[in-house]
């Protein structure tokens, strides 16, 4: 299967262009760089996920640079003491050390090319910035090993000032058609994420906007008991913050539930939407799809044929992506 996505010398060019780029609202230099690059699928801002971060470097107190990452620093000073914990600790005793971390926010970049669910490309870029986190320890309780000197239960924290300009980093460029098909369901049975796309192209919702326009998808590379790499996909909402709870209960039946569909569908931008998120993200309470179907079956006709299937499927055979 062909892959949209451009070729490797292409992507080194993108890779270093977004890294050289300031970081700035809207993301206008960075997407100058891709409209430029890649002209062909020109990408658009989808989504930010935030609030990670990574460990950091080392400075002094009076903000000289001592490491760059503070796990191979310490790994190198333990060496020059003879991996000797306490002549380490005796060697920085009054070196006031601080430890940074960098705090980061990935935003997500699609680029559609065809009409299928999959057909688009989608593009990762990290945000970061190093900010000051805690003092290398605690010396009123200094820490008796290295775990607890490179990740204590109980930092001495300090004010989480910025010593370094957010910049970004490359992530990752995905083609998600060349993903789904590498994607393996159980033996038998269908892949939940192949699943996921199928049902929203044959429904409403997938009549409407491209499925890039309201889901970007999370990938997870994980490791099997055999060692071999095993790749997730878990579609994740771009309005999902704006979307409310339901205010649902077991005695809500009729005419007051089709409202409060109708409702969510209408904020979501798509019809149905109360179903996908039934199967991923979990907006949406089970009960309603045990209430919805009684309902279908005492004679309310609010969902429609397409939506009474998806229900319908997914009652004989639940699943979650």
């Amino acid at each position: 299967m062909n892959s949209c996505a451009p070729d490797e010398s292409t992507v080194q060019r993108l890779i270093a262009e977004i890294e050289a780029s300031t970081p700035r609202p809207h993301h206008a230099s960075l997407l100058a760089v891709t409209a430029r690059l890649i002209p062909d699928y020109p990408c658009r801002f989808a989504l930010t996920r935030g609030g990670w971060y990574r460990s950091g470097g080392l400075l002094r107190a009076d903000g000289e640079r001592v490491a760059d990452k503070l796990e191979d620093w310490v790994t190198q000073e333990l060496a020059d003491c003879g991996d000797d914990f306490a002549e380490f600790m005796d060697r920085h005793a009054d070196s006031e050390l601080l430890a940074t971390r960098h705090s980061g926010r990935t935003h997500y970049f699609v680029a559609p090319y065809g009409p299928n669910p999959t057909d688009f490309l989608q593009l990762e870029v990290e945000e970061m910035q190093e900010v000051l986190d805690r003092c290398l320890w605690d010396a009123a309780a200094p820490p008796l090993d290295v775990q607890e000197l490179t990740e204590p239960s109980k930092p001495a924290g300090v004010p989480a000032q910025a010593v370094g300009a957010p910049c970004y980093r490359f992530r990752r460029l995905t083609d998600l058609r060349q993903v789904a098909s590498h994607l393996r369901g159980p033996v038998g049975g269908t892949h939940g994420f192949i699943r996921f796309v199928q049902e929203w192209a044959g429904s409403r919702s997938g009549q409407g906007k491209h499925f890039s326009e309201h889901w970007i998808v999370a990938l997870r590379e994980q490791h099997d008991r055999y060692n071999n790499v095993v790749l997730s996909a878990t579609p994740i909402s771009r309005h999902a913050r704006a979307l409310k709870p339901f205010h649902w209960d077991n005695a809500l039946r009729g005419l007051d539930a089709a409202k409060q569909l109708k409702a969510f569908d209408r904020a979501a931008g798509y019809p149905g939407a109360w179903y996908f998120h039934l199967v991923s993200g979990g907006i949406t309470p089970r009960d309603i799809a045990f209430a919805a179907i009684q309902d279908i079956e005492s004679g309310f006709g609010y969902l429609g044929d397409l939506e009474t299937q998806l229900l319908s499927g997914w009652l004989r055979e639940p699943y979650s992506v």
